[in-house]
């Protein structure tokens, strides 16, 4: 009995001092999380150091599907993308897949091993005035040729987008090229000369209303596709379905009708499933903005490309890696009309009222850090039950992605084409 009571009293003594111990305890906040989960990253020339270079390793290491969801026209973003190529390279890297048509594309992967790829890509754009979308800064052209470079020859470019606003003066070349039928060869050209005329408008207004793509009827499209249908070949179909629905998907997304942004998810998801089916067991990284990149539902509402390739790989039993890759602030760059220098703008995510993930990661950095280092979020550290009390902003991004790194600042790339000012 006596032992037995001894036995009971120090039990409750325990369970007293942990009761006593428990209700001390404070929770961790969001912003002493947020501190543990990152980490320093030095992005280098010849590749990452610092303490998250191991984490950022791990994860491509160990994934077969690898996607950087960005903000575009910066030089930096692309320098980090070439890092991880460099990561990518020992374990296989099959394909690139960016956020470009696939007949651009084409077009450059065709010269970006030349020596004299910058001016023969400038040549391209120079032919056919925006005919494709991001691959015509030099930023990203350099970062194709030294992924290409370090994956070896057998390395491809995967455009899975619509293709760009003054693509059509290309396309109509490439069905000419594609040896036709008189039927089709006669609209084709008279398409082709409509086209021409349309781009010197383009240029002289620096509207793409003005460009064929947006200007043509829907009744000349249709006449032209009746003569395609009948003698124009499986490669001239192909290239005059990618015009409408490149069509289609802009008249969309001008007259606020319809679902421009599920058309184009869904016109992604067909063309990256109908390279996998080519090629199984492609190890693949992916390059585009970054709501397309996102896990589930992303901030529009979609379930884009991201998602696809998360599905994918569960499906699989393989790994994917988001990656989350944005600037603090510095200069942004964006589109800015047909044959015009890119729209330039500062901005500063660490500033203002507003909530911002990027403003909250930079307040988290470690006093010590270098001035020009960036930090890495890991992300799945932040995932837990309760994520209530969060923004949603932070709820989508810590289930959206996996990895998040932010670069102190950007700086705008210059693109590769004819001079900007005419």
């Amino acid at each position: 009995m006596r032992l037995k009571s001894i036995g009971a009293a120090l039990s409750l003594a325990c369970l007293c001092a942990a009761s006593a111990s428990a209700e001390t305890v404070v929770p961790l906040t969001f912003a002493d999380r947020l501190a543990q989960a990152g980490s320093p990253l030095t992005v280098g020339p010849e590749g990452f150091s610092g303490p998250g270079a191991a984490i950022l390793s791990d994860a491509v290491d160990a994934s077969r599907y690898v996607l950087i969801g960005e903000s575009h026209f910066s030089r930096e973003i692309p320098a980090f993308t070439t890092n991880v190529c460099r990561l990518m390279a020992p374990g296989g890297l099959t394909a690139m897949a960016v956020e470009t048509g696939p007949e651009a594309a084409t077009a450059v992967d065709a010269r970006m091993r030349a020596p004299d790829r910058e001016q023969q890509i400038a040549d391209f754009m120079t032919t056919y005035p925006d005919a494709m979308a991001f691959l015509n800064s030099r930023a990203e052209g350099q970062t194709v040729a030294e992924c290409a470079a370090f994956a070896g020859p057998d390395f491809t470019l995967w455009g899975l987008d619509q293709e760009f606003l003054g693509v059509s003066g290309y396309l109509f070349d490439q069905m000419l090229a594609s040896a036709p039928g008189p039927l089709a060869r006669a609209q084709i050209e008279a398409l082709a000369k409509q086209e021409r005329t349309a781009t010197q408008a383009a240029l002289a207004s620096g509207s793409p209303m003005d460009l064929f793509l947006l200007k043509v009827t829907d009744a000349t499209l249709d006449a032209a596709g009746k003569a395609i249908d009948q003698d124009g070949g499986d490669r001239a179909k192909a290239l005059f379905a990618a015009l409408r629905e490149t069509r289609a998907i802009y008249q969309a997304s001008q007259s606020g009708r319809g679902d421009p942004n599920g058309r184009r998810a869904r016109l992604m998801k067909r063309t990256l499933a109908a390279h996998f089916d080519a090629v199984p067991q492609a190890r693949v990284l992916m390059k585009f903005g970054a709501f397309h990149l996102y896990k589930g539902y992303n901030p529009l509402g979609q379930r884009d490309v991201g998602n696809f390739v998360a599905e994918l790989a569960d499906g699989e039993g393989v790994t994917a890696v988001h990656l989350m890759v944005g600037g603090a602030k510095g200069v942004g760059a964006g589109y800015n009309g047909v044959g015009r220098p890119m729209k330039l703008y500062d901005f500063d995510a660490t500033t203002g009222k507003d909530s911002d993930w990027r403003k909250d990661v930079m307040s988290a950095r470690p006093s010590g850090m270098a001035p020009g280092d960036w930090i890495l979020v890991d992300l799945r550290r932040l995932r837990s039950k309760d994520m209530d009390d969060l923004t949603p902003e932070w709820r989508e991004l810590i289930l959206g992605y996996d990895l998040a790194v932010v670069a102190p600042e950007l700086s705008p790339s210059t693109k590769l084409g004819p001079p900007d000012v005419r």
